[in-house]
């Protein structure tokens, strides 16, 4: 009796979570900007090196956080999805090149706008960390947001894994095409980024756990991983709202003490417009290709979120003396998720009235 109490309330709690979770984030996001001294410790706990195949790993808290995005999203997959990517390579190839294609030719048109900006070096800036969010790998977070939001895991994970395989070469052509649309001398700043990277680095904390969560999906029972999908979504919730808090405490404090408030709004403004777009093009691919729901969310989740932290770790290590590169980076984080859970929100609520109009 007393088994089963425990259980509802666990039940009760996952799901307050899973229906309030952008409320949640944002919540995160107002306490890593008073108090990031939290979100900076989960930053910096470090567990040493590992060495594979004679190339040194460095382990932190932040990768096995995402490693555990990965893991429950490769658990989540049901076979009959893992069915279905294979009949939907079409819309798979479409939303990867939508992927690279559509934010140059947005990052395009800002360029040619920002010519009017008062300050040509703001301008340049604004363009770097644009380059750098457009030219990452699609955000392995967008597979727990897929899976919150009861998407297609294969597809969300299939975007993932093909964007993540593919970035050595599909990452440096990206920024080698944004660094023809900026001046001379940011041009060799952009050319200079794609000198870093690591496939391996990659493959080790997003390939490799997604492989291993496939493999338990298997060997598994159907009977023991539906008794468990409670937890993951609850364990997917917190690793989320840990990840963005962690963020949040390193970002947020640095644009509030900025007090160029008209580079600030300029540099939101056209994140957001970014952001917007790619989720936008994810819906639209939807509507072109006809898919379900399911798919549905999973290409706007894709399209739509960028694996930023590796673009703030590549500004950190090859463009220290650009700080501002990093604003478009921090406020693109911001707003993706936000983004991302008010998709959340009118999911949860499309699929409420639905239930309420069958009954």
């Amino acid at each position: 009796m007393i088994n089963d109490r425990h259980n509802v309330s666990f039940l009760a709690l996952t799901q307050f979570i899973h229906h309030h979770l952008l409320w949640f984030l944002i919540g995160a996001y107002a306490i890593s900007a008073v108090w990031p001294t939290a979100g900076l410790w989960i930053r910096s706990a470090t567990f040493g090196d590992v060495w594979i195949f004679q190339e040194k790993f460095h382990v932190s808290l932040l990768l096995l956080l995402l490693a555990t995005l990965m893991f429950n999203a490769g658990l989540g997959v049901k076979t009959s999805h893992l069915t279905s990517l294979a009949q939907k390579t079409r819309v798979l190839f479409a939303g990867l090149t939508a992927n690279l294609i559509i934010p140059m030719a947005y990052i395009f048109l800002v360029t040619l706008i920002m010519r009017l900006w008062h300050n040509p070096v703001e301008a340049q800036h604004i363009l770097i960390g644009l380059a750098l969010v457009a030219a990452m790998p699609i955000a392995g977070a967008s597979t727990a947001w897929a899976q919150n939001s009861n998407g297609n895991l294969a597809l969300s994970l299939g975007l993932v894994l093909a964007s993540t395989v593919l970035s050595p070469v599909l990452t440096p052509v990206a920024l080698n095409v944004f660094g023809e649309m900026a001046t001379e001398e940011y041009e060799r700043v952009i050319h200079n980024l794609a000198a870093y990277g690591s496939g391996a680095f990659l493959g080790l904390w997003i390939v490799l756990p997604s492989l291993l969560g496939l493999g338990v999906r298997f060997v598994a029972s159907e009977t023991h991983l539906t008794a468990i999908m409670p937890f993951l979504k609850l364990i997917n919730s917190i690793v989320l709202l840990l990840l963005n808090y962690s963020n949040g405490s390193v970002s947020l404090p640095q644009a509030i003490a900025d007090r160029d408030y008209d580079f600030l709004a300029v540099t939101f403004a056209i994140a957001a417009g970014l952001c917007l777009t790619a989720f936008s093009s994810g819906y639209g691919l939807s509507r072109l290709f006809k898919v379900d729901n399911a798919e549905r969310v999973s290409l706007m989740y894709g399209l739509g979120m960028n694996n930023n932290g590796t673009g703030l770790v590549l500004a950190s290590l090859a463009l220290a003396s650009y700080p501002r590169v990093m604003v478009p980076i921090i406020f693109y984080n911001l707003i993706q998720h936000l983004v991302a859970g008010g998709v959340h929100e009118i999911m949860e609520r499309s699929v409420e009235n639905q239930k309420a109009t069958s009954t």
